[in-house]
């Protein structure tokens, strides 16, 4: 893992006091920044976004989708995981969770929001760390990356439906044209952008040229994550320390899913007769999120200081070490899988 992947949850940590601190000492400058919208966007959200998100989708080769039959197994596997059991389950374990265990420590008029960011952090596969994950698991390279290529062509038309369905089951408000624009800002554009971009760079100058230019965009991308996470804790500091164990009680849910997710999809694989360097991925990228895109649809849905802006980014702050510990239950049951 590179320095980056390895340091993510120390990287959120920091961003949480330094945001929390900034927020207290400046808040001036920080409501400037929240009233910068233009038709619900909030463009230095969506400048930060887009230079997290189109990084990420320059790895990605539609053509791999090609391959999807070879490994059609785990594919259907991963496919009936990530949008068909995900979603779903995170929203009964938030209704369950917050909505009623947790509710008498939670602020009562956040509730709703909390459920509704933990349900926009589940309809989203992981993109890019999932490419992480798989190299770690030992995983099939021609598997992550079609799998990643299939889900992100279904991200653009099952995305919105999704999220709509399961808000509208929690009794919230589905404010379906800040939705549609949001897929189209934080899917569409940057998909589109980011395809047109690889094909120029694998035109002029192949292969090589392509992981130049990832290599020297890696940093870009790191600096508006944590950016944009040292802006939303900044609106959240009041929030966050007047009730600490808010992100401690957002933080079950998102763990339990991660674990029953990783563990059906693991176990589904073996059941169909997938290699393990399938069913590893396939693990990973049914428990893994794509946080960057849950964090811009909960803070264009909801705003900076919503309740679903600080549950997708509990999910940034988890991801790392509760993929990690995924990695290790996979490569070290690699035995039992195999004697199937």
């Amino acid at each position: 893992m590179g320095t980056f992947e390895r340091y993510l949850t120390l990287y959120v940590a920091l961003c949480i006091v330094v945001g929390i601190a900034l927020g207290a000492l400046l808040p001036g400058p920080f409501r400037a920044l929240g009233r910068m919208e233009v038709a619900q966007v909030n463009i230095p959200v969506a400048l930060m976004i887009w230079a997290m998100i189109v990084p990420m989708l320059l790895r990605v080769d539609f053509a791999a989708m090609g391959q999807v039959a070879r490994h059609w197994r785990g594919i259907a596997v991963t496919v009936g995981i990530n949008w068909l059991v995900k979603p779903f389950s995170m929203a009964l374990l938030g209704w369950l969770f917050i909505g009623w265990l947790f509710r008498p420590w939670l602020p009562e008029g956040q509730v709703d929001s909390y459920i509704a960011g933990l349900i926009l952090l589940a309809a989203a596969p992981c993109t890019a760390m999932v490419f992480v994950w798989s190299r770690l698991t030992d995983g099939d390279a021609n598997f992550t990356l079609s799998q990643v290529a299939l889900n992100d062509a279904i991200m653009l038309v099952a995305f919105a439906p999704v999220v709509g369905l399961l808000l509208g089951l929690s009794a919230i408000t589905v404010p379906w044209d800040t939705l549609f624009l949001s897929v189209g800002l934080y899917i569409v554009l940057p998909l589109v952008a980011s395809q047109l971009w690889r094909r120029s760079l694998l035109a002029s100058g192949g292969e090589a040229a392509l992981q130049r230019t990832l290599k020297a965009i890696n940093p870009v991308s790191l600096v508006a994550l944590l950016t944009t996470l040292v802006l939303l804790f900044g609106f959240q500091g009041e929030q966050i320390l007047a009730q600490p164990l808010v992100i401690l009680l957002l933080a079950v849910p998102i763990l339990i899913q991660v674990y029953f997710n990783a563990g059906l999809a693991y176990l589904l694989n073996r059941q169909c007769g997938s290699a393990h360097s399938v069913a590893g991925p396939s693990a990973l990228i049914g428990a893994s999120n794509f946080f960057e895109l849950a964090v811009a649809a909960a803070i264009s849905l909801f705003g900076f200081e919503s309740g679903a802006a600080l549950a997708t980014v509990v999910g940034v702050l988890v991801e790392v070490p509760v993929m990690l510990s995924v990695v290790h239950i996979v490569m070290r049951t690699k035995g039992w899988y195999e004697r199937a």
